[in-house]
């Protein structure tokens, strides 16, 4: 059972940062991704829907014999993470919790901004477990769904990416945030500009770093992790995704510092 991978699911390209973060901290597992690039983005549609692709998605990684599955998706972590860990039976683990903690944990003004799509700031789920863990914190979520698709682009540090940071992030900065949550996997590949914007006075939580945290300790206390291997140099993973992505072999490269050897495509339905 140990030797079984660790699936990752997102609905494009942005869980490539939570597959980057996990490699980097356990380089001797391996890691089955895949994105569902045909029914991207996740952000616009209803609750319904997100569970339905959600369940798509994990059913899929299950044939794969996954021995824990990350939700690398915010908005699938929002809607559609308490389902998903009531019929799955191995352990399921979203990206909101550890961002959370580590935002809360963080601010000094007691301020914390969340950008996400429009589905995970109407969920409130960051503004939830961040008030969970400190009460007194005043949390500002603003949505930025134009970003998933900036991202999907490649457009990453692009005179027009400026232009709309400058336009989302202005409320954030009028309310003197000192912490801001990146509540979606895609936006950490915009961070120069995000940080650009915001001002070096603002720390950016990139909730791919603490869930990777946070899988170690899961696999940890449940016996499942394998040994450190004598090379630290990762094992290449298997990447699937659910339509041609134009952009997604150079972003991949770029983000994971590799080429994939192998993209596979599937039809999930």
């Amino acid at each position: 059972m140990i030797s079984r991978p660790i699936g990752i699911f997102d609905s494009g390209v942005g869980g490539l940062t939570v597959l980057r973060q996990l490699a980097a901290r356990m380089p001797e597992e391996r890691m089955i991704y895949l994105g569902d690039t045909a029914r991207l983005p996740y952000g616009t549609k209803s609750r319904e829907t997100v569970v339905r692709y959600s369940l798509h998605n994990a059913a899929f990684l299950q044939e794969q014999e996954v021995k824990l599955l990350v939700v690398a998706c915010n908005t699938a972590s929002s809607l559609a993470l308490g389902e998903l860990q009531k019929k799955l039976r191995i352990p399921v683990v979203g990206v909101i919790l550890s961002g959370a903690e580590k935002a809360a944990a963080s601010s000094r003004s007691r301020k914390v901004g969340v950008i996400g799509t429009v589905a995970t700031v109407r969920s409130g789920a960051y503004e939830a477990a961040i008030r969970e863990c400190a009460p007194d914190v005043q949390v500002v979520s603003v949505a930025c769904p134009l970003f998933v698709a900036l991202a999907e682009e490649g457009w990453l540090q692009d005179e027009v990416t400026q232009r709309i940071a400058q336009r989302y992030l202005k409320p954030l900065q009028d309310q003197g945030v000192d912490v801001l949550v990146l509540g979606c996997t895609h936006y950490p590949l915009l961070k120069p500009v995000l940080s650009e914007v915001m001002g070096k006075g603002v720390l950016l939580v990139d909730s791919a770093e603490e869930v990777a945290a946070q899988v170690e300790r899961t696999l940890q206390a449940l016996g499942l992790r394998n040994a450190p291997p004598a090379v630290t140099r990762s094992l290449p993973p298997r990447i699937y995704l659910t339509d041609c992505s134009p952009h997604f072999l150079e972003l991949c490269e770029r983000i994971l510092a590799f080429p994939p050897e192998e993209v596979e495509y599937v039809d999930l339905g």
